[in-house]
């Protein structure tokens, strides 16, 4: 059976709460560092086709965001922008969380993952 997957940074203090979350419930997770293996492309592909754009996959409060720049950023095409948070793990809003049926969710909000988890 395939297990949810939770792509993570460990100084992020968010993806900290969220694997604090899962710890309390007692769910088990693969944990991956996104910044040496960040989602491949066909992940983030689907996650784009489940949030209906590409903005709940940026991380927009992120050094690789602000060096890259907002304008810069909204000028990608989706291919481009894909290939971009594919390189870049630090692109990519974390936690990124895979359940194991396939959907996805970024960043850490308890009720959202209480929804998708159970």
């Amino acid at each position: 059976m395939a297990r949810h997957r939770m792509y993570s940074y460990a100084p992020c203090g968010t993806c900290r709460k969220a694997l604090a979350w899962l710890n309390a419930r007692r769910i088990e997770v693969d944990v991956l560092d996104i910044t040496s293996t960040p989602p491949t492309t066909a992940e983030l592909r689907q996650a784009l086709a489940q949030f209906g754009g590409l903005g709940r996959l940026f991380n927009t409060s992120g050094q690789s965001y602000r060096a890259l720049g907002a304008a810069t950023v909204k000028a990608m095409g989706e291919a481009e922008a894909l290939a971009a948070l594919a390189a870049d793990g630090k692109l990519i809003k974390r936690p990124f969380l895979i359940t194991s049926d396939g959907r996805m969710t970024t960043g850490f909000k308890p009720e959202e993952w209480q929804d998708l988890l159970g």
